[in-house]
């Protein structure tokens, strides 16, 4: 039986997977990717495979991981012998910095509507230099994110 292998070079793999050519090369360069094959003028071959791989890598980038949590997430998908606990934990603790950014941003979010506010109960329509918005920030927070 013959078995037909689609060959994708570099820029339809990184077409049908929405990254670049440079990140390719990257997650290749890193360890991400394993090198690809090459034709006899040296041009870099890919095949399924690849695309799978790299769009689980691109999907977690998308998600935040940082490439050290993907490198860990890559090899517990292709390992029968570790506990999807493992990958549990890795998501829970990302899901727990996430949120924690969240709060963050919520509060970043609080004060710069104030600073808008201000701005237009104040000084808008006046000279920019004299925007109260600039003596606001320019005020130390005791509290909050950003202060």
């Amino acid at each position: 039986m013959n078995v037909h292998i689609r060959v994708f070079s570099i820029g339809a793999l990184a077409k049908a997977t929405g990254t670049s050519t440079p990140t390719i090369r990257y997650y290749e360069e890193i360890g991400l990717l394993p090198p690809a094959n090459r034709t006899a003028s040296g041009q870099r071959t890919y095949d399924e495979s690849d695309i799978g791989r790299l769009t689980f890598i691109k999907q977690c980038r998308d998600f935040g991981f940082s490439i050290e949590q993907v490198r860990v997430l890559s090899d517990l998908s292709i390992s029968s012998k570790r506990d999807c606990v493992e990958t549990r934990d890795i998501a829970q603790a990302h899901l727990d910095e996430v949120r924690a950014k969240m709060v963050e941003l919520r509060a970043l979010e609080t004060r710069l509507q104030g600073f808008v506010t201000r701005c237009n109960d104040v000084c808008a329509g006046g000279p920019g230099s004299d925007c109260v918005i600039f003596k606001d920030m320019a005020t130390p927070q005791t509290k909050g994110c950003c202060g």
